[in-house]
């Protein structure tokens, strides 16, 4: 090895452990070039804030549900998107049992946690450059709405493994007792588009139709310990929740079984868009000082940055495509209307093909790629991070990609995709506008 070699290399390790010095001090993303919680957020409930601080917007006060109707509709979300849970796992415990669930409410971007008489309305929406933003809205201050943003209450339980260690939505399943405590001692599961069926939504009411398919909704343990066998009969193809709390509290009597799994899916690229957006702005940010300190040029591409970029562009990429998907044997339908709301939206290509069209009998969607391609957060993605994904994304479509990660994808999928694509999502690198020969092959 060259003397000069030698020092460099040498060089290079004490930077890099001063780095991770500086990064175990806390939070990385409370470092530059985040600066998570003294940035100016971007996303639709900021605005919002905005708009009422300005006297531009106000949100009325119902007696019944406080600010609830006001400010879905102000966010355009739907109370179809009602999902229902009973375990004591947030910020309001005390308010939360199986007689009086916690309900959720969310779109693409934005999710409101409501419950019956409870002092805050709680909002995470996710931003284009800060990730996961958490806020709460006084229900007792009747005389205004006032949106209050919130950092390290929330990220106590929003910023960790459960989340890829960025500010993200967590969503989980447990056993639960007939007071909502969740009975910890038998584990739990952290749920997204690839947990088994059978795993899902202990601690959650669930609506619909599913089969024979099982899993852990609409059940109390009245045990210290949960049974085994576990007999969940009764809480399975429920239609309704009616006959088991008092439903008049809330928008709907249902919790949707075809919302939540929707809620799960986009909860999990939320995630891996927050963690791609992080990794490349951190590793960007670190390459100009390490550059500095090599006596490279200022440009100078680093190993480790691809790397990172990549990583996070591959995490991303797979829960967009839906890699590792649990199976359906059973097909299942919703009770709320949520479906059809859901699939409308779009948009849709010149054959009338969205992905949002649902399959519902043996995976979630027809056309497996994630409809939050279209999200804000999505498009901000730095262009290191874009240039990446959109290579890769047509890579495994055209089968130029040999990962065998995508073996799930048949050559009608990969044909629809990109054609829905290149419909409906412009500015699309070059190469996706050219005409694509019928009949993909491996």
């Amino acid at each position: 090895m060259q003397p000069g070699t030698f020092w460099r290399r040498l060089l290079l390790i004490v930077l890099c452990c001063a780095l991770a010095d500086r990064l175990y001090a806390g939070d990385e993303f409370e470092l530059p070039p985040i600066r998570y919680s003294q940035a100016e957020p971007n996303n639709a409930v900021y605005r919002l804030k905005q708009q009422l601080e300005r006297g531009e917007k106000s949100l009325a006060y119902q007696e019944k549900q406080g600010y609830l109707p006001a400010l879905l509709a102000a966010l355009k979300i739907s109370d179809k998107s009602q999902t229902l849970v009973y375990s004591k796992t947030s910020l309001q415990t005390q308010r939360i049992s199986p007689e009086t669930p916690r309900a959720i409410y969310f779109n693409d971007n934005t999710y409101i946690g409501y419950c019956k008489s409870g002092d805050v309305i709680e909002i995470s929406t996710s931003d284009n450059r800060l990730g996961t933003v958490f806020y709460t809205l006084d229900q007792r201050n009747t005389e205004g709405a006032k949106l209050t943003r919130q950092t390290e209450s929330c990220l106590v339980c929003h910023s960790s493994s459960r989340t890829g260690g960025v500010p993200g939505h967590v969503v989980r399943s447990l056993f639960v007792n007939p007071r909502g405590q969740p009975l910890y001692s038998a584990g739990s599961y952290s749920v997204d588009h690839t947990t088994p069926i059978e795993q899902r939504w202990g601690g959650w009411y669930v609506t619909g139709q599913h089969g024979k398919q099982t899993h852990l909704g609409n059940l109390l343990i009245k045990e210290r310990e949960v049974p085994e066998p576990l007999d969940n009969l009764a809480g399975h193809n429920v239609l309704s929740v009616k006959d088991r709390f008092f439903t008049e509290a809330y928008p709907t009597e249902h919790s949707d079984i075809v919302a939540l799994m929707i809620m799960e899916h986009q909860a999990l690229v939320h995630n891996c868009i927050t963690k791609a957006s992080f990794e490349t702005r951190q590793s960007l940010h670190y390459e100009v000082e390490l550059n500095r300190a090599l006596g490279d040029p200022e440009n100078k591409r680093q190993e480790s940055t691809t790397r990172r970029i990549h990583a996070a562009g591959d995490a991303l990429l797979e829960a967009i495509l839906m890699v590792d998907e649990a199976k359906l044997t059973d097909p299942l339908k919703g009770t709320s209307g949520f479906s059809e709301e859901f699939v409308k939206a779009g948009p849709h290509d010149k054959q009338g093909r969205s992905l949002r069209d649902l399959d519902m009998t043996t995976r979630m969607f027809k056309y497996p790629c994630s409809y939050l391609i279209y999200s804000e957060p999505f498009r901000a993605l730095p262009v290191e991070m874009q240039e990446y994904l959109w290579q890769k994304l047509h890579s495994v479509l055209t089968y130029q990609s040999t990962d065998t990660k995508y073996e799930h994808l048949s050559a009608e999928d990969r044909q629809a995709i990109l054609e829905i694509l290149r419909d409906t999502r412009e500015s699309l690198p070059s190469g996706w506008k050219e005409q694509l020969a019928k009949g993909l092959t491996p």
